[in-house]
């Protein structure tokens, strides 16, 4: 019960923000690396070049899910952008529903901009079921594709330094985030503006996805500070002496 009423309070933080979002613009601190995002989805529609998105190999069904959704939001913006370039974007994953995710938010971003005609579905692709098989079949595409830039955003793991090397040999940037613990710690090092912790989930928000988006960063902040705020209030209760 208090897991249920949780979420219905953050369901309802959400909505009043949403409501109150679309009356007003957003206004987000400076993240480095999404500037960087931002310069590299320009410079691949003029140079010719392509971006390449890894979601990952987060199984939807499971907590590891939250980062991939992230990812395939971030996904959705980035095709609508591109969609008008000559070297679409290439999407790569490692779970088979993700998969299908991941062409499906490519799809969607070319109708947004009215072009669906010229999505391919074989931009998004499989690259393998297990982590190294994953990691070993996204590593050709950084290398033979005329990738730009790389962004990994979703769940990976210790395969995940295959990926930042090919990058490197490339000399391409990478900008990378994940919610597992041996990602981080790789990416941290091996990526030119590394995002941390939460600053994943608030891809969508930066690349202008929409108020729901951007209301979600202001609930994650208010939840934040609610949580905070009981922890005191225990912290006090124990001290004089009040249980519960």
């Amino acid at each position: 019960m208090t897991a249920l009423g949780v979420l219905l309070l953050a369901a309802v933080i959400l909505l009043v923000f949403v409501v109150l979002r679309r009356r007003s613009p957003a206004v987000f601190r400076r993240i480095e690396a999404y500037e960087r995002l931002r310069k590299a989805i320009g410079l691949a529609v003029e140079g010719g070049t392509r971006l390449h998105v890894s979601v990952g190999r987060g199984d939807l069904l499971t907590g590891r899910g939250g980062s991939a959704l992230a990812g395939l939001a971030m996904l959705r913006r980035l095709s609508e952008q591109t969609s008008f370039s000559d070297q679409p974007p290439i999407v790569t994953s490692g779970d088979a529903s993700l998969a299908i995710l991941s062409q499906d938010a490519l799809q969607a971003g070319y109708r947004a901009a009215g072009a669906e005609e010229q999505y391919r579905f074989t931009t998004g692709r499989l690259t393998g079921l297990t982590p190294f098989a994953f990691a070993a079949g996204t590593v050709p595409i950084i290398h033979d594709e005329k990738i730009s830039a790389n962004v990994v955003i979703g769940d990976l793991g210790p395969e995940s330094a295959l990926l930042a090397e090919a990058a490197r040999l490339e000399n391409v940037d990478l900008i990378a985030a994940s919610d597992n613990l041996s990602a981080q710690a790789v990416l941290y090092a091996s990526s030119q503006e590394p995002l941390i912790g939460e600053e994943l989930f608030s891809a969508g928000a930066y690349l202008g996805a929409g108020a729901s988006h951007d209301a979600s960063l202001q609930t994650q902040d208010l939840l934040r500070w609610l949580i905070i705020l009981a922890m005191l209030g225990g912290a006090v209760l124990k001290v004089l002496g009040i249980g519960f």
